[in-house]
Parts: structure tokens; C-alpha cells; sequence
């Protein structure tokens, strides 16, 4: 499968439709009654269910097709292996409807629905102690080669919660007792702690995902452009064997595709200077393209930047200048709302390619991403950090997302006590 090949959005609005269409067939199906209702109900939750897992996963690689670094592709992912996890267990109670109609009714269902964030955490729970665990083995490995830093930790705090939430869950629901009004407080408590702790799951599922699609995409070998993304240099202004390999990354990409077409693209080195660095990150870069035998005309220094969105931004400035010489580019995040009208990648570390991807798309160009390798022990709390740093943006949709589930397992717990 190829990269931005697609010009239009693909959107799941369909998702919407199938469930206004389940709604009313629920409805009819729960007035008109009959021994049968409850195995209809149950048949037509799962026949939902399957149609939406088929349209996520189809907005999934057309979400690829039109922009692989995107929160649709996460979102589409991750909640896609929930929901099949969901159409298992609706199927597994069809079939207990059919064959005992007398033990099982309609408010199996409602129960199936209510407690699947739960059940979820449960099912995945052997997954989760094995992520945690080769997280901390990680970790550690990082400190005893990097230090002690708080970044350095990350994981293991990330693995602490992971098991603390499933470990709550089990303890806290573990039996339960009192009123009807005690009962219901307890399972709101749960379910809305489960509905938030699902999300988050679901979330880091999908960039797990995510992640490995974009970290092995080879780019097409007809690119004008390679943005270098810098990151730490040496005290005696060489680049760090981080920022080394994400040239070399870049170099070998370069010799690759001169090789099969005859074009040589332009190297941008983005990277301005840190507090306690000796040059910026994009001279050192450049000087160690010089080193490496590129001319000085095919690279282009931009040496202003101070993150991942500035490293964008400003390449993308130094790009339109040329492409378009003699007319000047526009300052600013967005330089112009227009492509650039040039076939562009980057280079960056393995675990940074996702977030470098969106934070070009969030200036508006269109840029393919290659990862460069690091230490197996570096990665994983890398990851992490990055997870994070993708948990801070977007918030508007996150929490439209988060807010819905939420709403949505409260509401059920009510009406199930009602």
C-alpha cells in the first residue's frame, strides 16, 4: 500500500447511520414482543457490530491511503479490536439465547453492553502484564545505560498504571453488596472508571499499531526534498549518535533512490540551538553531510526551530522559497494553505516518525516519514514519551471521544437500576 495517494478524506458517517438504523430496529423489535425477541436483539447487536469493525477497518486503510499520521488512524484501530472483542462475547450470548431461552432474557444484553469496558480490561489483562513487564526490563536497561532522569522512568510509571487499573478493577468488583442505590453508586464508580481506563487502552493500542505501519514504510525514490529533524548534538558541536543516525537514515535513503532514478533530492537540516549547545543542530548536521561528501547546494539549513511542529513549519518556508524563487514565503505555522508542489520526506528516530508525520500535516504539507534504528532499551520508554506528548494535542476530539464513552456507560447504568 502507497501513502497519500488519496485526495478526499475518508469519513465513517455511515457508523452513525447503522446505528439510527439499529435503534429503530431495537425499538420495533422490543414493542412487538414474542419468545423470540431477545434472540433478534442479541442477532442484531452482533450484525451491527460486525458492520461497524468492517467500516472502521475500511476507513483504517483508506485513512492510510489519504494520511497515515493522523488520530483517525488511531482511533480506527484501536477501538476496532475492542469492538471485536465485544462481537465475540454478543455472539457467544446469541448462542446461549438459542439454546437456553429460558435462562437467559433481554437484560442480558444490557448487561453484555454495560460491563464490556470491564470485560475488556479483563480479556486483555494477560497482554497488558507482558507489555508492562518487557516496559520495565526496558527501563531499566535505560537507566543503568543513561542514568537516573525522570523522562527515564516514564515506562515504568506508564506500567505501573496499566496494572493498577486492571488490579483495581478485579479488587473493587470483586463482590459488592447493599441497597439497590449502594449497588447502583458502586457499578457507576466501576463502569466510569472502565469506560476512561478503555479509552486510554484503545488509544495506545491503535499507536502501537500505527506506529509499525509508518515505522516500516519505505518512502517512493522520486522525493525532492528530505527534512532532517534535529535532536542533541555533542558539547564539541558533532551530531549525537541519535541525530548520526537519523542523517545516515536520510544519506543511505538519498544514495538509494539516485541509484534507481538519477534524482538527488535536497537535504533540509532542521534544528535550532539549545541552551547548551555549541552550534545549532542543523550546522552540525550540515557539517557532517559536508563530511559525507554531499555539495553544499543540496543542503539547506534551518536553523530556527525549537520542536517537531517549528521543524516542520520553517522547512516548509524554505521549500516554498524553492519551488517558487523570487516570491516570498508567508511566516508563520502555516506559510501557505497550499501544498508546496514537491515530493517531500523525513528522517527522524524509529519511535518519533508518527508524531513528526502529524505535526506536518498540521502545517500543511504533505510529508512521508523514514525511521532511523536506536538501542532496543532507548525505544520503548521513547514510545511512551511520545504516546504522551500525542495525549496533550488534539484535545478537542480526544475529549469528544472520551466525554461520548463516558456519557455512554453512566447513561446505560442508570437505566439498567431503572
Amino acid at each position: 500500500m502507497k501513502f497519500d495517494t488519496l485526495d478526499k478524506k475518508p469519513k465513517v458517517w455511515n457508523v452513525g447511520v447503522l446505528t439510527l438504523v439499529l435503534g429503530i430496529v431495537l425499538s420495533a423489535l422490543w414493542f412487538t414482543g414474542g419468545e423470540a425477541r431477545a434472540v433478534a436483539i442479541s442477532a442484531s447487536v452482533a450484525v451491527y457490530l460486525l458492520a461497524v469493525i468492517v467500516l472502521l477497518i475500511r476507513g483504517f486503510f483508506l485513512q492510510l491511503r489519504y494520511n497515515p499520521y493522523s488520530y483517525n488512524t488511531v482511533i480506527y484501530m484501536g477501538f476496532s479490536l475492542f469492538l471485536l472483542a465485544l462481537l465475540l462475547m454478543q455472539i457467544r450470548l446469541t448462542s446461549q439465547l438459542i439454546r437456553h431461552p429460558a435462562e437467559y432474557g433481554a437484560s442480558a444484553i444490557v448487561n453484555i453492553l454495560l460491563g464490556s469496558a470491564k470485560n475488556y480490561m479483563l480479556l486483555s489483562s494477560p497482554f497488558l502484564f507482558l507489555f508492562s513487564a518487557a516496559l520495565c526490563v526496558s527501563n531499566v536497561s535505560l537507566i543503568r545505560h543513561e542514568g537516573f532522569r525522570t523522562v527515564n522512568v516514564l515506562g515504568i510509571i506508564l506500567s505501573f498504571l496499566l496494572i493498577g487499573g486492571v488490579v483495581f478493577i478485579f479488587l473493587f468488583d470483586y463482590a459488592v453488596s447493599g441497597s439497590q442505590r449502594e449497588v447502583m453508586i458502586h457499578d457507576l464508580i466501576t463502569n466510569l472508571f472502565a469506560s476512561v481506563y478503555l479509552y486510554f487502552e484503545c488509544m495506545l493500542l491503535g499507536v502501537m499499531v500505527a506506529d509499525a505501519i509508518v515505522v516500516r514504510y519505505e518512502p517512493e525514490p522520486d522525493k525532492d526534498f528530505i527534512i532532517i529533524l534535529g535532536c542533541g548534538i555533542r558539547k564539541d558541536g558533532s551530531p549525537s549518535p541519535l541525530l548520526r543516525g537519523r542523517v545516515d537514515r536520510a544519506l543511505a535513503f538519498a544514495e538509494k533512490q539516485a541509484a534507481q532514478t538519477g534524482k538527488e533530492p535536497v537535504f533540509i537540516t532542521s534544528g535550532g540551538q539549545g541552551p547548551d549547545e555549541p552550534i545549532s543542530e542543523s550546522a552540525s548536521m550540515t557539517r557532517y553531510l559536508l563530511e559525507k561528501g554531499v555539495p553544499a547546494e543540496r543542503i539547506l539549513e534551518e536553523n530556527r526551530s525549537t520542536d517537531t511542529l517549528e521543524n516542520m513549519a520553517f522547512s516548509k518556508e524554505l521549500i516554498l522559497q524553492r519551488v517558487r524563487p523570487g516570491k516570498e514565503a508567508p511566516r508563520g505555522y502555516w506559510p501557505s494553505l497550499e501544498d508546496p508542489e514537491a515530493k517531500i520526506a523525513f528522517s527522524t528516530t524509529n519511535y518519533h516518525v508518527f508524531r513528526g508525520g502529524l505535526c506536518a500535516r498540521r502545517v500543511k504539507m504533505r510529508a512521508v516519514g523514514m525511521g532511523a534504528k536506536t538501542k532496543w532499551y532507548f525505544w520503548p520508554n521513547a514510545a511512551v514519551r511520545e504516546f504522551v506528548g500525542l495525549l496533550t494535542e488534539h484535545r478537542l476530539k480526544q475529549g469528544l471521544v472520551l466525554g461520548g464513552m463516558v456519557v455512554f456507560y453512566v447513561v446505560l447504568t442508570v437505566l439498567a437500576y431503572r
